[in-house]
């Protein structure tokens, strides 16, 4: 059984402006990236500024609705994305706003901080509020003088046992990417249209990302995360991802979680089977084996002079089977779920 080493709470996963290495379960109090040189030549706080991207994330469904939203800070450009569809209709509906230059920056801390944008009829906030185990969403979109999308969620952290996921993955010695995953009940409501999704806690689960990283010029990678019930009732989730990071047998960004128990998974390789349009998922290890099979697919594509971005985001069902620290297999069948692909030159 594949096992990781998890480290011992530590304030920031920098030590003498260089990072370190590792899993953690809990979140580090400060993530400030700039305290980090990643380059041999000593560079000035605006250009290792520009170097750093950040996103956050929430994926959230119960058993009628998938909801998605992405909120990111990529320097040359900064990127607002939400999509609502329903699983039962297909009925799908999605928003997307781009800053050009400066714009919003992501808290560096989510003990008790916030980030929104603002702009007319336009707002996209979000509350960290780690101290009091809970993170909040709020959407609010108008387009041509009618309502066009609204959103509340909170994940709440106290509503069951729940352990969340932190790496430091390294690119280089001194370039490198941190990202926390949490797994949690969700409570709320998504409107838009005809479309009105409310979610309650006691059937609604949701996946929280927050990166940060010195990405390559040219990134790559591909994620896939599903959340739901499995045979037994138990609540369960994944979020699983392949890039560009090394030694990521050791460490990587992959998690399963059961009834909140944290189970780090091994480094997985995630593929298009070609003329299918389905993804395979699998480790070494025999913990991964799904197939994903995209229903609905959307890209996000940005091109500019000096940067390009794509952004590729299928809706869809996962199939096969995942296993727990404990040894014991979970069958998935028909999860919904969602599939990433991003590629960042800049």
């Amino acid at each position: 059984m594949y096992t990781r080493e998890l480290l011992e709470k530590r304030h920031t996963p920098l030590e003498k402006g260089k990072p370190v290495q590792g899993t953690w379960t809990e979140p580090f109090d400060e993530v400030d990236l700039l305290d980090v040189s990643p380059y041999s030549v000593p560079l000035p706080l605006p250009i290792k500024d520009l170097r750093i991207k950040e996103w956050q994330s929430f994926t959230i469904q119960n058993q009628q609705f998938f909801f998605h939203a992405w909120l990111s800070n990529l320097k040359y450009y900064h990127s607002a994305f939400v999509l609502l569809h329903n699983k039962e209709t297909g009925d799908h509906v999605e928003c997307k706003k781009v800053v050009l230059g400066r714009g919003w920056s992501l808290p560096r801390s989510l003990r008790n901080a916030s980030v929104d944008s603002r702009s007319q009829g336009f707002f996209f906030r979000i509350h960290s509020w780690l101290d009091a185990k809970r993170i909040t969403l709020d959407i609010n979109i108008r387009q041509r003088r009618k309502l066009f999308f609204t959103a509340h969620a909170t994940f709440d952290f106290a509503q069951f046992n729940t352990t969340p996921m932190a790496v430091n993955l390294l690119f280089s010695e001194y370039r490198n990417m941190y990202a926390y995953k949490a797994f949690s009940a969700v409570r709320g409501n998504v409107v838009s249209g005809d479309l009105n999704a409310y979610f309650d806690h006691n059937t609604a689960l949701g996946v929280f990302c927050d990166v940060k990283g010195y990405f390559p010029y040219r990134m790559r990678s591909t994620w896939c995360t599903a959340t739901g019930f499995d045979s037994e009732d138990r609540r369960f989730g994944f979020a699983v991802g392949e890039n560009q990071t090394r030694e990521s047998f050791n460490n990587n960004e992959n998690a399963l979680w059961v009834d909140g128990h944290l189970t780090p998974l091994p480094p997985v390789t995630i593929m298009q089977v070609p003329n299918t349009g389905d993804w395979t998922i699998q480790d070494m290890e025999g913990m991964v084996d799904l197939v994903f099979t995209p229903k609905k697919t959307g890209r996000f594509l940005r091109n500019y002079l000096v940067s390009s971005g794509e952004y590729e985001y299928p809706v869809g069902v996962f199939n096969g089977n995942l296993v727990d620290i404990n040894g014991k297999k979970i069958e998935v069948r028909d999860l919904w779920g969602m599939g990433e692909k991003l590629y960042l030159r800049m």
